[in-house]
């Protein structure tokens, strides 16, 4: 055991808090809308902590250990001029907002409101097949982590019977975010993500700080010179060696950002429970903020614990790791462990409870989102279209409850046999793909283009998934494959771009009335739209804000993009020098601690700023859920129900 008793005080403690977050929740899960989108009633601050543990997640802290370990400083390099682009995205409300607009309660809904019916179905089955294979690995990675981290035996006996720990674990944390779902829907989602979120972000300060004053500097830059050669963990252009996390890998997640902006469904939830497209439109930006004390954990802690394998002050601990290691056969799943059992050898009594816990409420609140999502996709753009009797709200509740435990029990299964052969991110990458591929060709036409059709969006969809799954099929008959998960799904990206536009123009002509589809105009709904400022805002709306914007969603943009684009002038400033000038090693390493310096002070920043916005959006939201008047046909149907 890894864990003093005082460690496993932490992480009851932790679990019951998030306990208290579901018997809250209880009293107020009273319809299809409150199950799928707490009835609409986010405001900012809550959506942006709740859903940003949710896409944290314990297999997204392992994924960002595994490439941070190898890569070091130099990926984050790049992250500067990818702050731009996330910033345009953001603050433009790019996809996000116009999605909002359309008071779809999930994509495929939007899919038949644009395309069809059929179509609808087609994506819904297309995203839920993608979906769950994505999922697929999540519960193993956390339950060996936790396996590994805390002490436990492989196996040990029960009445008897010789039990898998591994397997054991598995049910057991599936249980326990099948019962957060079960209890409240997507209001219980909120609350306790935004519980463990909060909890979250201090404890990563925490640790961050610790590692501050532990790890000498000048140590981790002797541990990061002993990278290979033209693989630097410390210059981001002397790279050209490392093969999977390099300026390639980090290009093509901007185009995926851009291209599949709100595509990925897990947290499709999320997408709708804004109490406006406004404060959906806020909730983006301030994720900009958001991401910081996460970035700041998820890059200094597996550059320290390269370090205390690289370095000979720290051969000890090292040696404890190796040995913990030794067992493992599996080079995919030795690179997930490394960095957590560098973290059994370096944190303290407290500490290392606190990040079990940290570890249980991202496996938590990852996979309670994760089954609440799927699950109602399944439900409501798979069955409910094929239905032709309306299920009553007590009927409709049920049958996603049910689909959710079907999940969970498909994820089990294939966490339990599946055999890993890539990194996390590169898994991720080419089964998200299957439905990735296609989707934000369909989703960005039918949003912004009127002449996108039924036909292209078909075709489009099809493109991606089987140049996806072709890759899926490769990786599993020849694992080092010279194509890895990230080129496959660039090359499905920009294949079903091609497709749509191409089968759009040639084919049949379909036009549509997007200010009807968006509630723009004459169709625009008035509690929708609340004008702060009435007369027009020239130079800042160029800047994504309108005359909706308060004062103070004025100052978050604003300060938002001082941040951003003065690290992307430090970013083109440092190319600019860097071809002209040779920059030692020694210099880089100056920098980054001038840059890890500003983080720590921010991340302090933002971890106060969002407890206490967050806390003001929870109390709005349990006020207004006492009151709202349910509306039992708000549950995701399409009432026109005619296939275009």
């Amino acid at each position: 055991m890894n864990l003093t008793w005082v460690d496993w005080g932490i992480v009851v403690l932790v679990f019951a808090t998030m306990l208290s977050g579901i018997f809250i929740s209880k009293r107020y899960m009273r319809s299809v809308a409150d199950f799928l989108a707490a009835n609409r009633t986010g405001g900012r601050y809550l959506l942006a902590v709740s859903s940003g543990v949710a896409n944290l997640g314990a297999i997204t802290v392992i994924a960002f250990f595994e490439q941070n370990y190898l890569a070091g400083f130099a990926m984050t390099w790049w992250s500067f001029s990818m702050g731009v682009v996330m910033l345009v995205i953001t603050l433009s409300g790019w996809v996000n907002y116009r999605f909002r607009q359309s008071r779809a309660l999930t994509m495929a809904q939007f899919f038949e409101m644009r395309y069809s019916r059929k179509f609808r179905v087609f994506a819904g089955s297309l995203a839920f097949i993608g979906g769950i294979l994505n999922f697929g690995i999540f519960p193993a990675v956390g339950a060996r982590f936790f396996m590994y981290f805390c002490g436990l035996p492989h196996r040990f006996t029960f009445l008897g019977a010789d039990v898998s720990t591994f397997a054991v674990l598995m049910i057991l944390l599936l249980t326990i975010s099948l019962y957060f779902v079960f209890a409240g829907g997507q209001i219980a989602v909120i609350i306790t993500d935004f519980i463990q979120g909060t909890f979250v972000n201090i404890m990563l300060v925490a640790i961050v700080i610790y590692f501050v004053f532990i790890f000498d500097y000048d140590t981790i830059y002797t541990a990061l010179q002993t990278a290979p050669k033209d693989a630097s963990m410390i210059n981001p252009f002397e790279t050209s060696a490392a093969r999977d996390f390099n300026f390639w890998f980090f290009m093509i997640s901007i185009f995926g950002n851009i291209y599949n902006r709100m595509s990925h469904q897990g947290e499709q939830a999320y997408n709708s429970s804004a109490k406006s497209a406004h404060e959906a439109k806020m909730a983006q930006a301030l994720s900009n903020w958001r991401e910081i004390p996460r970035n700041m954990f998820l890059l200094f802690i597996p550059i320290c614990a390269y370090t205390v394998m690289h370095h000979v002050q720290f051969s000890e601990q090292a040696a404890g790791v190796q040995s913990a290691l030794s067992g493992v056969d599996s080079t995919a799943i030795r690179s997930q462990l490394t960095v957590p059992l560098v973290l059994t050898q370096i944190l303290p009594a407290g500490l290392i409870g606190g990040f079990a816990a940290v570890m249980l409420a991202a496996f938590i609140s990852t996979h309670d989102t994760y089954l609440h999502s799927w699950g109602s996709i399944f439900i409501q753009d798979v069955v409910l279209p094929l239905r032709k009797k309306p299920l009553t709200p007590q009927q409709h509740i049920q049958f996603l409850r049910y689909s959710i435990l079907g999940v969970a029990v498909f994820v089990f299964f294939f966490s339990l046999f599946f055999q890993q052969s890539q990194y996390i991110l590169l898994f991720f990458a080419i089964t998200g793909a299957i439905f990735f591929g296609g989707s934000g060709a369909v989703l960005i036409g039918g949003l912004y283009w009127k002449r996108g059709t039924t036909a292209a969006a078909y075709a489009s969809l099809i493109t991606g998934s089987v140049v996806a799954t072709g890759g899926i099929i490769i990786h599993q008959l020849i694992p080092d494959f010279f194509i890895n998960g990230q080129v496959f799904y660039f090359i499905a990206m920009v294949s079903a771009c091609v497709v749509y536009i191409a089968v759009s123009l040639l084919g049949k002509r379909q036009v549509t009335d997007l200010d009807k589809l968006l509630h723009r105009g004459k169709y625009a709904l008035e509690e929708e739209y609340k004008v702060v400022k009435p007369e027009p805002l020239k130079g800042l709306k160029w800047l994504g804000m309108g005359k909706e914007f308060t004062r103070g969603d004025r100052a978050i943009y604003i300060a938002t993009y001082a941040w951003v684009f003065s690290w992307f002038a430090v970013f083109v400033i440092g190319v600019i020098y860097n071809l002209t000038h040779f920059i030692s090693d020694a210099t880089w390493m100056s920098f980054w601690y001038v840059f890890l310096a500003i983080n720590v002070f921010a991340v302090i920043f933002v971890v106060i700023w969002f407890t206490v916005g967050g806390l003001r959006d929870l109390k709005f939201m349990m006020n207004k859920l006492k009151t709202i008047e349910r509306d039992p046909t708000d549950d995701g149907s399409v009432s026109h129900a005619a296939s275009k």
